[in-house]
């Protein structure tokens, strides 16, 4: 009898109070990161559309780094597939409307440019209305199969401006939108206070405003619209090419959508 205890106290153990993670598997995370762990529920509940800007025929803004070209639907897609890991590891569900078969999270300095993207599927127009009107349909049929109540798209991009110029990530939201507003503000919160803490001293000087832009004007679900650095200006450079960094921007904003969905 003593011995029948023992089993089923240890079982007790294993189950409740030492719970196995749960994993899941997502292929256009790469081969050798395809499988992920379900580390808690902070976003059980959650859906979010993810959108890297660009792809398929247009590579976005083009910078020089080391002789070499660094094109934003590449860094864009890898920022979205760390984001898009670190959410799912939250519980979420997630979709990623642009896709690449053959690229999956990658560590390189310098990804190289492929014009293998496509739109969950679908193949992406060059015409810029018809390839934004694309993926706005993609993320508006999706959301009203969904029947979260807390569903959100997330559009990353990389600027380009002056060498000379150095910006901070900043965000945008859909005119009139108060819940728009919301995360682009706890985004905000969470970066500046990442920064506080790591760079004392500092300072953050991304800013959050609404604009009419097309993707937010024509998409149903709360969604917002970062632009994660300056392509052209060396520092900025930095939070593209050293994969670290990539992976900071992904974990941040995710910190910071855990925080909008708290409140």
């Amino acid at each position: 009898m003593k011995y029948w205890l023992v089993f089923i106290l240890s079982a007790f153990l294993c189950v409740f109070v030492y719970p196995q993670n749960k994993t899941g598997k997502e292929p256009l995370f790469g081969k050798k990161k395809a499988v992920y762990s379900v580390k808690s529920n902070s976003l059980k509940g959650a859906v979010f559309y993810l959108v890297s800007g660009h792809g398929g025929p247009d590579p976005g803004c083009i910078g020089r780094y080391q002789k070499k070209e660094l094109h934003e639907d590449e860094y864009a897609y890898d920022i979205v597939l760390r984001l898009g890991r670190a959410l799912l590891e939250r519980g979420a569900k997630v979709y990623f409307i642009i896709q690449d078969s053959k690229d999956g999270i990658r560590d390189q300095a310098v990804l190289n440019n492929r014009k293998t993207e496509t739109c969950m599927g679908k193949a992406i127009p060059l015409n810029q209305v018809e390839r934004l009107q694309q993926r706005c349909d993609a993320i508006n049929r999706l959301y009203h199969r969904d029947k979260s109540s807390y569903k959100r798209a997330i559009f990353i991009h990389v600027d380009s401006r002056s060498r000379n110029k150095q910006t901070d990530v900043y965000y945008y939201y859909a005119p009139e939108s108060k819940k728009g507003k919301r995360l682009a503000d706890c985004l905000r919160r969470t970066f500046r206070a990442k920064y506080n803490r790591h760079q004392p001293g500092r300072g953050f000087d991304g800013t959050v405003s609404s604009r009419n832009l097309f993707v937010l004007k024509h998409t149903v679900p709360v969604a917002v619209f970062l632009e994660v650095g300056n392509i052209q200006n060396e520092r900025d450079q930095k939070r593209l090419v050293i994969a670290n960094n990539r992976q900071a921007l992904a974990n941040w904003i995710a910190e910071g959508i855990e925080l909008d969905y708290k409140k």
